[in-house]
């Protein structure tokens, strides 16, 4: 019975090679959409999910109250993990990971530069990174110990057996190759080249025992049967217990935590104080514009199909004279769509492999399909068959309900009784697609107004480069900015705590004359500068002048303050105030403009500038306009290779490290102008079959009404208001919904722009403008039709 349905259903596809074709595409469109999307957030949903004991990995968090607000983070002290251990027989295992500086590692003549990672000897009793060779035991075992990966090894190596081989880090810690290990996966958030024994970063001086200094991630292995909930309650106080000793004049409130290490990725931004948003967000959004596609697909389907009732009506009729139950009809209809969505399936994944390359750069991750997997056959196969029943059903109960009396009389008008079914389809196509167009101009919107956003420094012509090798400490640094400065390359130079677009520090603690108990509580973000701050970066000074430790000897404990600290702080006449802080007294010279690190969609935190006490890595330097920039770098090269003379020239230009804070968002906008776009195309083909089928079922009425002499516009108005009507309802029905989803999004950010009304009125416009051109040219076309055909059978 089932050959003889595929045979039909066959025979029916062949013989409407038109119809099947647009069947097949629009479907295909909507499976291949669908199956990108849930590619993409099967690796999300997948992420550090493959470890063996992930049920017992936990990294600590922290969690304290900073003006006001409950706030939460992973960073914690560098002694917090072997402490927790020797205190708390729960734990199993612990480690701290650490990616810090940009090490040279050198092997022979060959030199590579990578950021390093340190790791304690638990590292892999407690990750599943598979060891490939060499010691499989204890690989991170003292401090002249290095675990490669394979990817590094080839690097390094070449084919070279490098087990037992001596590296040199930094041109001057010999350590040992123990072990090569596997690539880490596209599942991992924990990407290395290679690893470093924990006693060797206390080696190269990096380790401190301060309980108030979080740099590091510590991770812990908990025993079996240890419960979450009586574990944290346990270590809740941990930290204050070993802040709060002594006669500490600020006494710490901090609480810390253990957050389950496969949920750290999705759950990666806090909320009062607990990990409940980030990441997971995004998989909700992108889930429902999958289903949305698809849904728009499937619906799509369905009215073509039903467009076709009156060719199929006489089929059923016959088959019901023969003795055929409606549920082989609906059967025989099914097992057609189902035929459908295998030639749309086929097209789909075509369309995938095609596209994936440039989805891949969109959203920074390296999708693939396991063609040899049993599982991505039963799922695609699952889908198909999905698909296939959703999109055909509402076609098969519809066709089989024909009565065969009618049928076969010719008397079948289905216009007036199916109509209202498929204009709903038609008003769910349209909202979702208005939805989606709606979402696209409010987040463009959304990025191009923070673009535009003051940023506090001048961008223009400014770079930085990154202290590494023999820059670390700054003992050469006064030789080098001045070579710099004479060289003719550079306008002004200045060095700092990090790049003027990032924080590497924040802290509390400070206190001024008037502050209070409570004040001690405001967290503050934290830069440094030796001079030229101002005329570098190109900070706008509102009081006082800049730090400059040349021309003023005494600056070395010289501050500025942004006026959000100084708002803070109330201070009245802030300049030549004293700021204890960090265990010593700064003196404010002057107060400059707010401007922007880490989230430019943030509305920014009150900043405390130190002076030389303060510690650096970052070198800027404001490349002189009047030459070429290619000149000025090579010249910039020759000098930092000059004192540097290993290490590769590396800097970055601040306004793309700027544009490259609104990469995120500026890929969820394109996905979602990208799938907008789809949903509005398969919607048209939806409305395409809709007005094909009125014309259809009306096509004596067209033809009498010309006979009687209706004009060509008369006769396209008449086929086309009813559909006008229905986009109309579209956005009255998608317009509020968009509002709240996008509303509920803008509060995500700090600097946000308002929702306006002509984000509708542009969303809208474009919707009845693609429609109108739509329906026009079915309504045309029927409208030219000769009124003969019609009616000679009268």
């Amino acid at each position: 019975m089932l050959k003889t349905y595929i045979k039909v259903a066959w025979r029916n596809l062949l013989k409407n090679k038109a119809f099947s074709a647009i069947n097949i595409f629009g479907l295909a469109i909507g499976m291949a959409g669908a199956l990108l999307i849930a590619l993409w957030l099967q690796n999300m949903l997948g992420m550090d999910r493959f470890h063996e004991k992930g049920d017992r990995l936990y990294i600590i968090s922290n969690r304290d109250t900073y003006q006001g607000e409950s706030q939460a983070w992973t960073n914690t002290p560098k002694i917090m993990g072997p402490t927790l251990k020797s205190d708390f027989p729960e734990i199993e295992s612990f480690t701290r990971i650490e990616q810090d500086d940009k090490f040279l590692t050198s092997y022979g003549d060959k030199n590579l530069v990578s950021s390093a990672t340190f790791a304690d000897a638990g590292f892999f009793n407690m990750f599943s990174y598979p060891l490939l060779k060499g010691d499989k035991t204890n690989p991170l075992k003292d401090a002249n110990s290095v675990v490669i990966t394979e990817k590094y090894a080839k690097a390094l190596f070449g084919d070279t057996d490098p087990i037992g081989k001596t590296i040199k880090i930094e041109s001057k810690y010999l350590v040992t190759v123990q072990a090569i290990v596997k690539d880490p996966s596209s599942y991992s958030s924990i990407q290395f080249d290679y690893l470093l024994s924990w006693d060797l970063a206390k080696k190269m001086g990096f380790v401190d025992e301060n309980w108030s200094n979080n740099s590091t991630y510590t991770y812990v292995l908990l025993r079996e049967g240890t419960t979450l909930e009586n574990f944290n309650a346990k270590i809740r106080l941990f930290s204050q217990n070993h802040i709060n000793v002594g006669d500490n004049e600020i006494k710490s409130t901090n609480e810390i935590f253990a957050f389950p290490y496969k949920d750290t990725y999705l759950y990666n931004k806090s909320e009062n104080g607990a990990y409940t948003a980030g990441r997971i967000q995004l998989v909700h959004l992108f889930t429902w514009i999958g289903v949305f596609i698809l849904l728009v697909a499937c619906i799509n389907f369905m009215n073509l199909s039903t467009a076709r009732s009156e060719r199929r009506a006489k089929e059923v009729g016959v088959r019901k004279v023969v003795g055929a139950q409606r549920k082989s009809l609906i059967l025989q209809f099914i097992v057609e769509s189902i035929l459908i969505s295998i030639g749309a399936m086929i097209l789909a994944l075509v369309a995938i492999v095609l596209v994936l390359p440039a989805f891949n750069d969109l959203v920074e991750k390296n999708l693939t399909i396991s063609i040899l997997s049993s599982d991505t056959w039963l799922f695609l196969i699952g889908f198909t068959l999905l698909t296939g029943v959703l999109a055909g059903s509402y076609p098969a109960f519809f066709l089989s309900s024909f009565k065969p009396l009618k049928t076969l009389k010719g008397k079948l008008n289905t216009y007036n009784k199916g109509i209202s079914v498929r204009s709903i389809l038609v008003v769910v196509q349209f909202s979702l697609a208005i939805i989606l167009v709606i979402a696209t101009v409010i987040v463009s919107q959304q990025i191009q107004h923070t673009k535009d956003r003051d940023r506090g420094y001048n961008d223009n012509g400014l770079a930085a480069t990154r202290f590494t090798g023999k820059l670390n400490g700054g003992k050469i640094y006064q030789t080098l900015r001045n070579e710099l400065l004479a060289s003719n390359a550079v306008l002004s130079v200045t060095k700092n705590m990090s790049p003027v677009t990032d924080r590497y520090s924040n802290g509390w603690g400070f206190s001024w004359q008037g502050s209070t108990e409570s004040d001690k509580r405001i967290s503050f973000d934290r830069f440094s500068t030796d001079a030229d701050a101002v005329k570098t970066l190109g900070f706008k000074l509102v009081a006082g002048r800049d730090i400059d430790i040349y021309k003023y000897p005494t600056d070395s404990n010289a501050m500025l303050l942004s006026e959000t600290a100084v708002k803070q702080m109330r201070l009245q006449h802030p300049v030549g105030q004293t700021i204890n802080g960090d265990g010593q007294d700064w003196i404010v010279v002057g107060v400059i403009k707010d401007f922007i690190t880490e989230s430019p969609f943030s509305a920014g935190y009150p900043m405390v500038i130190f002076g030389p006490k303060s510690w650096f890595t970052n070198i800027h330097y404001r490349l002189n306009p009047n030459n070429n920039t290619a000149a000025n770098l090579k010249t910039i090269e020759a000098i930092f290779k000059k004192f540097n003379p290993e290490y590769p020239f590396e800097y970055k230009f601040i306004d793309e490290n700027f544009e490259a804070k609104f990469k995120e968002t500026q890929s969820i906008g394109t996905i979602s102008m990208l799938f907008s776009g789809l949903t509005i195309f398969i919607s048209c083909l939806g409305l395409l079959a809709l007005i094909a089928y009125m014309a259809e079922t009306r096509m004596k009425e067209i033809a009498v009404r010309k006979v009687l002499g209706a004009s060509l516009t008369q006769v396209t108005s008449l086929l086309s208001v009813d559909f006008i009507k229905l986009v109309i309802i579209a956005i009255l029905i998608a317009s509020p919904i968009a509002w709240w989803i996008m509303d509920k999004w803008l509060q995500d950010y700090s600097y946000r722009i308002q929702i306006q009304w002509y984000y509708f009125v542009i969303a809208g416009l474009m919707a009845i403008l693609i429609s109108m051109a739509t329906i026009s040219y079915q309504a045309i076309k029927a409208a030219l039709s000769n009124p003969v055909n019609s009616l000679r059978n009268e």
